[in-house]
């Protein structure tokens, strides 16, 4: 048990569904108060009421991560609820797939403005709480699409992960006058809810190009969120980690099979 994740305060944005209510409820389970940020209302609750029924402590906050203004509301309620906020999971983000030739101008920026001004301005909203405390930590919740990989349909989302990893280095630069470390994780191929809707054939071809021969759980990427947010980790910061089962390392599809 990482122990000094108990008692903190913890706003996760995108949280009330996949890898962000993973994140939430793993944080919960270790102590930490918890502010679930979401646009979706029944979905927030009902994730709030997952983690309040297994004894841990959390709320939620409808907010659009977009929103300068919607975002510095957020900090203030989460302090207003919990105290100032000790670790900012910045992870909302949205992935619909659309190949270049059929993707709007409009969407495109739609995207830019969920996943990377996103990160950017919950950062910046959250500055004020840690030269409060005099400390403070930022997990970002990036992929391998982009930084490491591509696919037809994701340029858009790809970019924004890859823009995220960008900011970080900076990032961490900045903030480390306020003794405040930023790192980030970067799943694979994890099941969430809009993963498994693709039908159990889907997975199991896509675990079959992975060495473990599996997916990966919301849990996985969430305990190395964990990690980054503790105290044990408090001399790591700029840097990103990789939970994707080894899917990136193989040359080719053969290199699998022959494992």
């Amino acid at each position: 048990m990482l122990t000094s994740i108990q008692g903190k305060t913890v706003i996760v944005t995108g949280g009330s569904k996949g890898i962000g209510k993973g994140i939430a409820s793993v944080f919960a389970k270790q102590g930490a108060k918890v502010m679930i940020a979401a646009r979706g209302e029944s979905s927030a609750k009902e994730a709030i009421e997952e983690i309040k029924t297994a004894g841990g402590t959390a709320e939620y906050y409808l907010c659009d991560v977009s929103n300068w203004e919607q975002v510095q509301a957020l900090v203030d309620h989460t302090e207003n609820t919990f105290g100032p906020v000790d670790i900012l999971c910045a992870n909302a983000g949205t992935f619909p797939q659309k190949k270049i030739v059929d993707l709007s101008p409009e969407a495109w920026d739609d995207i830019m403005s969920t996943n990377l001004k996103s990160t950017f301005l919950c950062v910046k909203a959250c500055i004020p709480q840690f030269e409060k405390l005099g400390k403070g930590r930022v997990v970002v919740t990036s992929s391998i699409t982009g930084p490491i990989t591509g696919y037809p349909g994701w340029a858009h989302y790809g970019a924004t992960k890859a823009g995220q990893l960008g900011f970080m280095k900076t990032a961490a630069m900045e903030l480390a006058r306020y003794n405040t470390t930023i790192n980030a994780v970067m799943p694979g191929n994890i099941v969430t809810e809009g993963l498994a809707s693709l039908g159990e054939d889907y997975l199991n071809s896509m675990a079959a190009a992975i060495p473990l021969k599996r997916l990966g759980a919301v849990e996985d990427i969430a305990n190395a969120a964990l990690f980054f947010a503790s105290d044990e980790a408090a001399y790591i910061t700029g840097q990103q980690m990789v939970i994707d089962g080894g899917q990136t390392l193989p040359e080719c599809v053969e290199a699998v099979d022959e494992i």
